[in-house]
Order: structure tokens, then C-alpha cells, then sequence
């Protein structure tokens, strides 16, 4: 059996009140191992002056990668908008225009959603180009985009085809008030001057509308739209001629 050691009267030792109250004081006034202090989970005992060097130096490269791949971020945005817009007017290039047909067709497909595709030609652009320079025609061009992109929806698609054609998706929008929509622009351009060295200058327009119905190709609504432009063109041609004649 174990004993503690004795008093030199041979009785055993034992600890008094004044040491166990120093060591029970003693542990309680340790504080546990989870609540000691830490920075990027170094705990605070360990942060000498040349840990908490290397972690300032360490927290300042991640915000320099941070904002580094924020602005590589918004040049990615900035590069995909450019991809996306024509090179000169702005109004979508061709590609991501036909991308827009292409999410109004699966809109119409999905939820029945009505859509319509507008296609623009302009009238007059070419004598424009020939009487006052191609600067003149870049203006007329730029004249033309800036009216449609403010007479439309922010959910409306405008978009250059190429050369002097021009194209609106109109969302959500049945034929009849597609048709309607299409008069309104075409008139609105053909009736609305623009300003070039001076002088006031107007271009007319042909255009044509197709319905998005579900299970057709965008190209293929494009081909059907063209083709009502051309016959609208065809139309005021003939009235133009026979005014002449009656001239």
C-alpha cells in the first residue's frame, strides 16, 4: 500500500489547505487549448515578429490575385461583349443575333410564348453613299440603329445583318401587334432626318415580319422574313413607278 511521506515525528504528510487551494487555483486559471487566439490558424503563441511578417506578406499577394482576377474577369465581359456586337454600330453582329431567334424559337417551343422577327432594308442608302461619301452612309447607318434600339423593349433583340439590313426580335409580341410594332419603326425611320455636313438627310425602308413558331430553324425564320422584305420592296417600287408614270 502506498503512503505519503512522513514528518520527521514519523506521522504521515499531508498537503495543508494553503497548497491545494494554490494548485487548484493554479488549474482553473489555465485557459483550454480551443479558445487561444489565432490568425489565418496560426495561434497567437506562435505569431513571432517574422511568422507575422510572412502572413502580411502572404494576406497581400491573395488581394493582389483577387482584384487581379476581378479585372481579368471584367475583361472577359468586356472581350464576350465585343464578340457579340457589331464592329461599328451598336446593335448585335449577325451571330448573336441569330443566338436571340434561337432563345425566342425555344421560348415559343416551351412555355407557347409568342415571338416575332422584323427585317429591315433600307431604301435610299445606296444614292446616299454615291451623293455624299461612305461617311454620309456610316451616318445614315448609325441613325438608323440608334432609332430602333430606343424605340424597342429592353427584352427586344436588335441586330445588323449586314450591309444596310437590319433585324428586331420582338418578344413576346403576337403577329398582329408584331406587324403593328414593324409599321411603327419603319415609319419612324423613314420619316426622321439625320444631320450630315449640314444637311438633312432621310432613308426610307422595306420590311418584312415572320412569327417564331415553335419547330422552325432560325435560319429558316430569317429566309421567311427576308423574303416578306423583299416582296414589301418589290410592293413600293411598283407604286413608285407607276406615280412616275402618272407624273
Amino acid at each position: 500500500m502506498r503512503i505519503g511521506p512522513t514528518s520527521p515525528t514519523g506521522n504521515v504528510s499531508r498537503p495543508g489547505k494553503t497548497e491545494t487551494a494554490r494548485k487548484s487555483g493554479t488549474a482553473s486559471a489555465s485557459p483550454p487549448t480551443s479558445d487561444a487566439a489565432s490568425i489565418m490558424g496560426v495561434p497567437e503563441a506562435e505569431l513571432t515578429p517574422n511568422v507575422q511578417r510572412a502572413l502580411l506578406s502572404l494576406m497581400g499577394e491573395v488581394d493582389q490575385l483577387r482584384k487581379e482576377t476581378e479585372r481579368l474577369r471584367g475583361r472577359v465581359r468586356e472581350l464576350e461583349s465585343l464578340a457579340d456586337h457589331d464592329v461599328m454600330l451598336p446593335v448585335l453582329n449577325r451571330r448573336a443575333f441569330l443566338r436571340e431567334v434561337s432563345r425566342a424559337l425555344a421560348l415559343a417551343e416551351r412555355h407557347n410564348a409568342p415571338s416575332a422577327l422584323v427585317y429591315f432594308d433600307l431604301n435610299g442608302f445606296k444614292a446616299i453613299n454615291d451623293d455624299y461619301g461612305h461617311a454620309a452612309g456610316d451616318a445614315a447607318l448609325h441613325h438608323v440603329a440608334n432609332l430602333l434600339t430606343a424605340h424597342v423593349r429592353e427584352t427586344d433583340a436588335v441586330g445588323r445583318l449586314g450591309g444596310d439590313e437590319f433585324a428586331v426580335v420582338l418578344t413576346l409580341t403576337g403577329a398582329d401587334g408584331a406587324e403593328s410594332k414593324a409599321r411603327e419603326l419603319a415609319e419612324r425611320v423613314s420619316t426622321t432626318p439625320f444631320d450630315y455636313a449640314g444637311r438633312k438627310l432621310t432613308v426610307g425602308t422595306a420590311w418584312g415580319c415572320q412569327p417564331l413558331m415553335a419547330g422552325h430553324k432560325a435560319e429558316d425564320i430569317m429566309a421567311s422574313a427576308d423574303a416578306a422584305m423583299y416582296a414589301c420592296k418589290q410592293s413600293q417600287k411598283s407604286e413608285q413607278d407607276e406615280k412616275r408614270r402618272q407624273a
